[in-house]
């Protein structure tokens, strides 16, 4: 099945690194891999969590990997998009190669800048052009308690308020890059909400009218570690000074799951980072954002 959807499998490149896509074997590998940065790689441990192997998905997801003999030294998801990890940035190009033989298309690439720009920069060789890119993205990390107090009105959403949260997600959607997230289709991003919500990784203030206040997801989640995502004021709420309540209300809830809370953030959002400062976050890493 794998020399099927992806018919570069195991190929080698002119520095002698063998490019190839993982599969069960290398799980291990691959966890030992993304364990060395366990918040820059929540995304792939929570994966791995889930699913228990490194092989492909049913859905046609699979992670590439770049070897030198049997040892993997960095690797990348390729799925809906392109997420390295601890890809170091001169293998970025056999690794964007080998995505793009596989004639898959990519929703966008993030993660670390320097491999994330220096995979784009193969990409855009390819013939593959950016809507944007975002190129400096704090990664940020909370470990322990907000340093001021948490507003007590955020909690996990329920099903029963899909039809308000659903909503609230498409405008923070749109908001951030700058298309719906329905273009191609309700029920997608409506099953991702829905899925969100069924694990407990959606955080909400709803109001006494019905109306959304605040909402944020938790977009990874392992043992160790959440990643939030989604952060969403009403704007009829802006400018109240409420965020940062609320965004202690995040750390609170996702302490629940793991000690440490991060997020990542667009450099040029001062008042956001300006928040997370006060709520305690520290920047330990930065990011890069492509968007196609």
């Amino acid at each position: 099945m794998l020399s099927r959807v992806a018919p570069w499998l195991a190929s080698r490149n002119e520095t002698g690194l063998g490019v190839r896509v993982l599969g069960g074997a290398d799980t291990l590998a691959l966890r030992a891999l993304a364990g060395e940065d366990p918040v820059s790689n929540v995304f792939i441990l929570a994966h791995l969590d889930s699913v228990g192997t490194a092989a492909p998905t049913s859905g046609g997801a699979s992670v590439i990997g770049v070897f030198d003999d049997e040892t993997l030294l960095g690797a990348c998801w390729a799925g809906a998009n392109l997420v390295p990890v601890q890809l170091d940035p001169e293998f970025a190009g056999h690794v964007a190669a080998a995505a793009h033989q596989s004639g898959r298309r990519y929703a966008s690439i993030f993660g670390p800048a320097d491999t994330v720009l220096a995979l784009y920069s193969r990409f855009e060789q390819l013939g593959h052009f950016a809507h944007e890119v975002r190129s400096r993205q704090p990664l940020l990390s909370l470990s322990g308690k907000p340093s001021i107090e948490a507003n007590p009105r955020l909690t996990f959403g329920t099903m029963a308020d899909f039809d308000r949260i659903l909503p609230a997600c498409a405008a923070m959607f749109e908001e951030e890059v700058g298309y719906s997230p329905f273009l191609g289709g309700h029920d997608f991003y409506s099953r991702r909400v829905a899925g969100l919500i069924r694990q407990g990784h959606s955080l909400v203030h709803i109001d006494e009218a019905g109306t959304v206040v605040f909402k944020a997801e938790l977009g990874a989640v392992t043992a160790d570690v959440t990643q939030v995502q989604g952060v969403w004021m009403n704007p009829e709420m802006r400018g109240l000074h409420q965020s940062a309540g609320y965004m202690a209300a995040v750390v609170n809830l996702s302490r629940t799951y793991a000690p440490v809370t991060s997020l990542y953030v667009n450099d040029y959002n001062a008042k956001a980072r300006a928040t997370y400062e006060r709520v305690g976050f520290e920047q330990v890493g930065t990011f890069a954002t492509v968007l196609f």
